[in-house]
Protein backbone atom coordinates (compact mmCIF):
# COMPACT_ATOMS: atom_id res chain seq x y z
CA UNK A 1 0.00 0.00 0.00
CA UNK A 2 1.42 3.34 -1.00
CA UNK A 3 -0.45 6.34 0.30
CA UNK A 4 -0.42 9.58 -1.65
CA UNK A 5 0.00 13.06 -0.28
CA UNK A 6 -1.44 14.26 2.99
CA UNK A 7 -4.61 16.06 1.90
CA UNK A 8 -5.75 17.48 5.22
CA UNK A 9 -5.82 17.16 8.99
CA UNK A 10 -9.29 16.99 10.54
CA UNK A 11 -9.79 19.04 13.70
CA UNK A 12 -12.97 18.62 15.74
CA UNK A 13 -14.22 21.81 17.35
CA UNK A 14 -17.22 22.80 19.44
CA UNK A 15 -17.42 26.06 17.42
CA UNK A 16 -16.38 26.48 13.81
CA UNK A 17 -16.62 30.26 14.15
CA UNK A 18 -14.16 30.30 17.07
CA UNK A 19 -11.86 27.88 15.24
CA UNK A 20 -11.94 30.04 12.10
CA UNK A 21 -10.90 33.07 14.18
CA UNK A 22 -8.01 31.06 15.66
CA UNK A 23 -6.72 29.84 12.30
CA UNK A 24 -7.11 33.31 10.76
CA UNK A 25 -5.77 35.48 13.61
CA UNK A 26 -3.21 33.23 15.30
CA UNK A 27 -2.07 30.77 12.65
CA UNK A 28 -2.17 33.10 9.64
CA UNK A 29 -4.47 31.08 7.38
CA UNK A 30 -4.11 32.17 3.75
CA UNK A 31 -7.66 31.18 2.82
CA UNK A 32 -10.79 30.26 4.73
CA UNK A 33 -13.35 28.44 2.64
CA UNK A 34 -17.08 28.91 3.20
CA UNK A 35 -18.41 26.60 5.96
CA UNK A 36 -21.04 24.09 4.84
CA UNK A 37 -23.26 21.42 6.38
CA UNK A 38 -22.86 17.72 5.61
CA UNK A 39 -26.04 16.21 7.10
CA UNK A 40 -25.12 12.76 5.72
CA UNK A 41 -22.09 12.74 8.05
CA UNK A 42 -23.59 14.78 10.87
CA UNK A 43 -21.05 17.60 10.66
CA UNK A 44 -20.55 21.20 9.68
CA UNK A 45 -17.25 21.60 7.79
CA UNK A 46 -14.89 24.44 6.99
CA UNK A 47 -11.59 24.03 5.15
CA UNK A 48 -8.74 26.35 6.07
CA UNK A 49 -5.57 26.67 3.98
CA UNK A 50 -2.43 27.05 6.08
CA UNK A 51 0.50 29.13 4.85
CA UNK A 52 2.94 27.31 2.60
CA UNK A 53 6.21 28.32 1.04
CA UNK A 54 6.48 31.68 -0.73
CA UNK A 55 2.93 32.74 0.13
CA UNK A 56 1.29 29.65 -1.35
CA UNK A 57 -1.29 27.49 0.43
CA UNK A 58 0.10 24.68 2.57
CA UNK A 59 -1.81 21.77 4.05
CA UNK A 60 -5.54 22.13 4.57
CA UNK A 61 -7.15 21.89 7.97
CA UNK A 62 -10.69 20.52 7.98
CA UNK A 63 -12.63 22.04 10.86
CA UNK A 64 -15.52 19.79 11.88
CA UNK A 65 -18.31 20.76 14.26
CA UNK A 66 -21.19 18.49 15.31
CA UNK A 67 -24.36 19.04 13.30
CA UNK A 68 -27.23 17.89 15.46
CA UNK A 69 -27.40 15.54 18.44
CA UNK A 70 -26.61 12.38 16.44
CA UNK A 71 -23.25 13.62 15.15
CA UNK A 72 -20.37 11.17 15.57
CA UNK A 73 -18.24 14.16 16.64
CA UNK A 74 -20.21 14.46 19.90
CA UNK A 75 -18.37 11.46 21.37
CA UNK A 76 -14.99 12.90 20.44
CA UNK A 77 -15.84 16.29 21.97
CA UNK A 78 -17.18 14.62 25.13
CA UNK A 79 -13.66 13.23 25.67
CA UNK A 80 -11.95 16.39 24.34
CA UNK A 81 -14.23 19.35 25.19
CA UNK A 82 -11.89 21.95 23.69
CA UNK A 83 -11.61 19.94 20.45
CA UNK A 84 -8.46 18.67 18.81
CA UNK A 85 -7.02 16.52 16.04
CA UNK A 86 -9.66 14.07 14.90
CA UNK A 87 -8.07 12.44 11.83
CA UNK A 88 -5.48 12.65 9.08
CA UNK A 89 -6.46 12.22 5.43
CA UNK A 90 -4.28 10.74 2.69
CA UNK A 91 -5.01 10.52 -1.02
CA UNK A 92 -4.99 7.35 -3.14
CA UNK A 93 -5.60 7.05 -6.89
CA UNK A 94 -8.18 4.23 -6.58
CA UNK A 95 -10.36 4.12 -3.45
CA UNK A 96 -11.70 0.60 -4.10
CA UNK A 97 -8.23 -0.89 -4.66
CA UNK A 98 -6.96 0.86 -1.51
CA UNK A 99 -9.86 -0.47 0.57
CA UNK A 100 -9.23 -4.00 -0.73
CA UNK A 101 -5.54 -3.70 0.19
CA UNK A 102 -6.28 -2.47 3.71
CA UNK A 103 -8.74 -5.35 4.22
CA UNK A 104 -6.20 -7.87 2.83
CA UNK A 105 -3.68 -6.57 5.40
CA UNK A 106 -6.23 -7.27 8.15
CA UNK A 107 -6.86 -3.59 8.90
CA UNK A 108 -10.24 -2.56 10.32
CA UNK A 109 -11.90 -0.50 7.60
CA UNK A 110 -14.83 1.55 8.90
CA UNK A 111 -17.65 1.30 6.39
CA UNK A 112 -17.95 1.42 2.64
CA UNK A 113 -16.59 4.22 0.47
CA UNK A 114 -18.86 7.27 0.57
CA UNK A 115 -18.71 10.86 -0.63
CA UNK A 116 -16.63 13.06 1.67
CA UNK A 117 -16.34 16.81 2.13
CA UNK A 118 -14.18 17.26 -1.00
CA UNK A 119 -16.87 15.58 -3.10
CA UNK A 120 -14.80 12.45 -3.70
CA UNK A 121 -14.97 8.94 -2.23
CA UNK A 122 -13.53 8.29 1.23
CA UNK A 123 -13.36 5.65 3.93
CA UNK A 124 -11.74 5.51 7.38
CA UNK A 125 -9.30 3.04 8.94
CA UNK A 126 -9.50 2.38 12.69
CA UNK A 127 -6.85 4.12 14.82
CA UNK A 128 -5.62 0.87 16.40
CA UNK A 129 -4.41 -0.26 12.97
CA UNK A 130 -2.88 3.10 12.03
CA UNK A 131 -0.49 3.96 14.84
CA UNK A 132 -3.24 5.39 17.04
CA UNK A 133 -4.53 7.88 14.44
CA UNK A 134 -7.96 7.71 12.81
CA UNK A 135 -7.03 7.78 9.14
CA UNK A 136 -9.22 8.91 6.28
CA UNK A 137 -8.39 7.50 2.87
CA UNK A 138 -9.61 9.66 0.02
CA UNK A 139 -9.64 9.19 -3.72
CA UNK A 140 -7.51 11.92 -5.26
CA UNK A 141 -9.86 14.76 -6.19
CA UNK A 142 -10.19 15.85 -9.77
CA UNK A 143 -9.28 19.52 -10.22
CA UNK A 144 -7.83 21.63 -7.41
CA UNK A 145 -8.77 19.29 -4.52
CA UNK A 146 -10.62 21.90 -2.51
CA UNK A 147 -14.29 22.20 -1.73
Amino acid sequence: MKLGRLNHVGVATPSIEAAIAYWRDVMGAVKIHEPFDMPSQGVKVCFVDTPGENGTAGTQIELIEPLGADSPIHGFLAKNPAGGQHHMCYEVPDIHAARAEFLAMGKKVLGEPRIGAHGTLIFFVHPRDMGGVLTEIMETPKGDGTH
